[in-house]
């Protein structure tokens, strides 16, 4: 396992996505273990068709990512994606100031 502290990190970000290819890398703060950075696509095997989904409806659930977005990096199909959505109880639209405005119009 490739290790590296925070500064490194913060310098060559490149080279600690290069060792994470290969292997899991350790990220260190203080000489004391922080941190994991894995490769999505070579480092989680078995766990990837677990994980992908939970990061993807977090990111859109956080509104980090488009619904569309979200469901390519889950590997599952827009359909898919909705249910899964849907069992963890994450809405599809969020309603804002604007919405009863629009629905009562």
């Amino acid at each position: 396992m490739y290790a590296t502290n925070v500064r490194n990190l913060k310098r060559n970000p490149s080279e600690a996505l290069r060792h994470a290819e290969l292997e899991p890398v350790l990220i260190l703060k203080g000489n004391q273990p922080n941190a994991l950075l894995l490769n999505l696509k070579t480092s989680l095997g078995e766990f990837d068709g677990q994980l992908r989904p939970a990061i993807a409806a977090s990111l859109f659930k956080d509104r980090v990512m488009s619904l569309g977005a979200a469901a390519k990096i889950s590997g599952l199909s827009l359909s898919e994606f909705i249910d899964h959505l849907a069992q963890l109880d994450i809405d599809l639209v969020i309603p804002d100031q604007q919405t009863p405005k629009e629905l009562f119009s």
